[in-house]
């Protein structure tokens, strides 16, 4: 009777095979890059929040002929400006409070609360009470009742600050410049000021503030 060896993995033969699975695995960690993936959810997140605060502006202004920070501040009228200020600041109609103490309850709901056009869950988000600049939502408005509002934020994922330098760039396809330079106030048309103050996503103006404003921020409407 013949005898049957089976015939196993040599060392060598495993250490190569587990060398390959390393190689793998760092290549699709590389690819997958979750810090980067954080980044485009957070960035994602900050964007649809400042796209309904200007949208629940709207209708308040709608509803009232007067925005949030008129009716908080008698002061000023609607054809003033505004800004560019931190949107979680008690001025802006949409906190009871400045920063962290937003969410007061012994304080009257702000106009954007107490109007329904926000929900008081909204006050939970992660920008409201932030200390860093590049971590705040801004919002501001040129003068005359007719300017739009915009709000302003500082991507933190590089593909996200790539694309906004690539729309800077001459001859570029995307368009034109969609990087804000919120400490520069806006232009004479009511605008944002749009320059491209970072030309890499590694640039210092993206962390880097000028009088408490950023340099390099993206902005709603675009």
């Amino acid at each position: 009777m013949k005898r049957i060896l089976s015939k196993g993995f040599t060392l060598v033969e495993l250490l190569i095979v587990i060398a390959l699975l390393g190689v793998i695995a760092t290549m699709v960690i590389a690819a997958i890059n979750p810090i980067e993936q954080a980044n485009k959810a957070r960035d994602a997140g900050y964007k649809n929040d400042a796209s309904e605060l200007v949208s629940a502006i709207q209708r308040y202004y709608a509803s009232t002929t007067a925005f949030p920070w008129v009716t908080s501040n008698p002061a000023l009228t609607s054809d003033s400006p505004f800004g560019w200020i931190s949107a979680d600041d008690v001025t802006v109609g949409l906190c009871a409070a400045t920063g962290a103490s937003c969410q007061n309850t012994s304080a009257s709901p702000a106009p954007l609360i107490s109007s329904f056009e926000l929900e008081t869950s909204f006050l939970s988000k992660s920008w409201i009470g932030a200390t860093q600049v590049s971590d705040k939502l801004f919002i501001g408005k040129a003068s005359g009742a007719s300017s739009g509002v915009y709000v302003c934020w500082v991507p933190k994922s590089s593909a996200n600050r790539q694309t906004l330098i690539n729309s800077c760039t001459s001859g570029s396809a995307t368009g034109p410049c969609k990087m804000t330079n919120v400490n520069g106030g806006f232009s004479a048309t009511g605008t944002p000021v749009y320059t491209e103050n970072c030309g890499t996503p590694g640039a210092t103006g993206w962390t880097t503030a000028a009088g408490s404003l950023p340099t390099c921020a993206e902005c709603v409407p675009e």
